[in-house]
């Protein structure tokens, strides 16, 4: 798909687009965004809806105590 002068190509337009020193910056905040991108899938699929309980249980509850 990409030959190694189109890679060479890209990574020099990125360096003089962003600067060699604002590349490592770049580069952590992409990954930490993955990684809260990652947290926040894993997060959401551990949290279930509370279960309503019905008005019957309820007065059991009442009743009982």
């Amino acid at each position: 798909m990409f030959g190694s002068q189109d890679l060479i190509l890209i990574g020099i337009i990125v360096v003089v687009l962003f600067g060699a020193t604002k590349l490592p910056q770049l580069g952590s905040g992409i990954g930490q965004a993955i990684r809260n991108f990652k947290k926040g899938i894993s997060e959401s699929e551990e949290i279930e809806a509370p279960k309503k309980s019905s008005k019957k249980e309820e007065t059991q509850k009442k009743e009982s105590d």
